[in-house]
């Protein structure tokens, strides 16, 4: 079906069976498309090892499909029955502490259990045995938001596959040992058997132990959901399979997981509250539609109002949810679907909001979902149609679960929060921005810029390298090149892969004590905070200089032309506005260009370029401020939906957004 399907996630086992002819009419008069459903049905569907019970499944899916709703269907082994636990109590989660987790809550289970992975795929193997020719099906969607209450288990079955993982990765444990940097406090392996998780220790854990055991339990992860995945491929082979990420969710590295998805699904919750989510939630879709390469993604979970798990939970005001929603879609989503569609009357999400509130329809919630659904139905031509960037921003799950270990110069450290810092000035300006990993090919973006990369391979420093000698231009910021993939310092001075390319070297790390700032002097006015180096230029001119501090005087921001590029360093955290200044003067010498330019402050502009006219451009205005604003178009244009003029219309020069308001028009 080529549309923006809408929907959310249907769980019609908490009501009684006569509620669901309402459902129906009521997802019909919604412009509902598709849901996701059965995500947490294993006890229902098998109330008994191998008894199945699908009858009512079935009774669903055949009404879903008799209203002309397609369906992602959930293979329902997020929450393992307690059957399994209670026959099986060694699939249960332990902490480092040893303290095993128990059943009550959802993802009780340990990712390298064997038990578990053994009835999931039994179970998934029936779904698609029974349903994988039914006409509702539209796609699969494998477990749900993994890792999300079970990132980490450190039982002894755990151990047993971390061993296993190590061997093939290292081969010999005299490799590992090499890799671990064992000599120091005498940790030395004779064995792989000796090797256990990283658990609760006296003090400072090896890095390089704790490094891979990140690396081991995303692994372990995702072997839960290739399991599954290689059963459903056995007998639906045509049918697409996905599974929803949680945003920037530090277990799972978003980027690998990508590679065996046939499209990428991201669940998103705005805190009402946070004066900047619209920034939060642009950072995350540009992450997810790169993951993807690029491709149309979904958003599977998103709450029409109020969530219920934050410490204080506000609807969301009037006009945002129908805002955010329009917001995934500019930045490329060709789905839009909450959890969840009728909120349950009992269990630990009862006061999440639902497209149909414990009050019904004759609601706000229901009228805005409603209103939304036919807005989304109206624009076909918008889905399979793609964002694309000149920018680059570059993240590593790898280097962040480094970044954030112990015995580092500062604790305070903090990925997401960095990666944010330097996305904010380019969806300011309204310059589009993909979120890559290191390895993805940056041939063809203006800009590059690398937040954090503690840990960077050879290889790396070398692409980095190599982009800039070719005329790319570069921006890194500190505390970036200083290990390597095992966690060991790279030797020659930091940061060494990068020395050659930056024209500068790092003699030493000053962190900044808490709530101290620097100013900063030269051509970059602001400060500086949290973090700051002793850099001696090695070709390299300062841009800026800390002007006070033991560092008063030394480079803060340098500029390197090498070959036909330039490479920028930020020895320090910068305020954000000396950020967005910086971020502006780099991106203009690389001639990274806005979507439109003097855009008003809080209005977005994306574009989206058609799949099946190539010529057809799609232009998104969303106003995330709390005044109207007029957007001055650089040609006569058409408007599709929204806030502007009618679709009959005529070409307009310009566009007045009211607040939290949308247009979207054609070239």
């Amino acid at each position: 079906m080529r549309r923006i399907h809408f929907g959310g996630d249907y769980n019609p086992e908490h009501w009684p069976e006569e509620v669901r002819a309402e459902d129906i009419r009521l997802m019909k008069e919604a412009g509902v498309s598709m849901v996701t459903a059965g995500i947490f049905s294993w006890a229902l569907v098998e109330p008994r090892p191998g008894a199945y019970d699908f009858d009512w499944f079935g009774r669903v899916l055949d009404d879903l499909h008799g209203a002309g709703v397609r369906v992602c269907l959930a293979t329902m082994t997020a929450s393992p029955p307690p059957w399994l636990s209670e026959r099986h109590p060694e699939i249960l989660l332990e902490g480092p502490d040893g303290v095993r987790r128990w059943p009550g809550s959802r993802q009780h289970f340990c990712p390298s259990s064997p038990v578990y992975r053994e009835h999931a795929v039994r179970l998934v193997t029936e779904l698609a045995t029974r349903y994988g020719t039914h006409p509702a099906l539209d796609s699969w969607h494998i477990g749900n938001e993994y890792g999300c209450s079970n990132p980490r288990c450190y039982c002894d079955v755990s151990a047993a596959d971390f061993r296993r993982w190590l061997r093939e990765r290292y081969g010999t444990v005299e490799a590992l040992n090499t890799a671990w940097a064992t000599t120091f406090w005498s940790q030395r392996y004779d064995t792989f058997e000796q090797v256990l998780p990283p658990r609760t220790t006296p003090t400072h854990p090896n890095p390089a132990q704790e490094l891979d055991y990140a690396r081991f339990c995303d692994d372990a992860l995702l072997q839960c959901y290739l399991a599954e995945k290689e059963a459903l491929r056995r007998i639906t082979p045509d049918v697409p399979v996905t599974t929803n990420h949680l945003p920037l969710h530090k277990a799972v590295d978003a980027f690998s997981w990508a590679a065996h998805e046939d499209v990428t699904a991201l669940d998103y919750y705005q805190d009402p509250y946070d004066p900047e989510a619209h920034i939060g939630a642009g950072l995350a879709f540009d992450l997810t539609r790169s993951a993807g390469g690029g491709r149309p993604w979904m958003l599977m979970e998103q709450a029409p109002s109020a969530v219920n798990w934050r410490r204080r939970n506000s609807p969301k005001p009037f006009g945002s949810m129908r805002l955010w929603s329009w917001q995934a879609v500019a930045q490329g989503a060709d789905a839009v679907l909450y959890f969840q569609w009728r909120a349950t009357p009992g269990g630990a999400e009862k006061f999440h909001s639902a497209m149909v509130p414990h009050a019904g329809p004759d609601t706000r919630i229901f009228r805005e979902v409603s209103a939304l659904g036919r807005e989304l139905g109206a624009v076909p031509q918008l889905a399979g149609s793609r964002a694309r960037a000149e920018v680059a921003l570059v993240a590593d799950w790898n280097s962040w679960w480094a970044l954030e270990q112990g015995s580092h110069p500062s604790a305070d450290l903090d990925f997401t929060e960095t990666l944010r810092r330097h996305y904010k000035p380019l969806f300011e300006a309204g310059v589009p921005c993909d979120v890559v990993p290191p390895d993805r090919d940056l041939s063809g973006y203006r800009l590059v810029l690398v937040p954090n990369l503690y840990l960077m391979s050879a290889a790396t420093g070398a692409r980095l390298t190599a982009y800039v000698r070719a005329g790319g231009h570069l921006l890194v910021s500190y505390f970036t090149g200083i290990s390597d993939d095992c966690d060991r310092v790279h030797p020659g001075g930091y940061p060494a892969p990068l020395r050659e390319v930056l024209g500068l070297r790092v003699e030493e790390f000053w962190p900044l004590a808490e709530e101290q700032s620097l100013p900063l002097t030269g051509a970059l006015t602001g400060g500086g905070d949290l973090w700051s180096e002793a850099i001696d230029l090695e070709g390299a001119t300062a841009v800026a200089a800390f002007g006070a501090g033991e560092l008063a005087g030394r480079p803060a921001v340098t500029r390197h032309a090498y070959g036909d590029g330039v490479a920028w360093y930020a020895g320090t955290r910068l305020t954000p506005a000396a950020m967005r200044t910086l971020v502006d003067r780099v991106r203009a010498g690389a001639g990274a260009a806005p979507v439109l330019p003097g855009l008003p402050a809080g209005v977005q502009a994306t574009v989206r370029e058609g799949a099946d006219e190539p010529a057809a451009r799609f232009l998104f205005l969303l106003n995330h401020g709390e005044s109207a604003a007029t957007v001055t178009l650089p040609e006569p244009m058409r408007a599709l939906a929204g806030d502007g003029p009618g679709p009959g219309e005529g070409p307009v020069d310009s566009v007045e957004l009211p607040a939290r308001g949308v247009v979207v028009l054609r070239h």
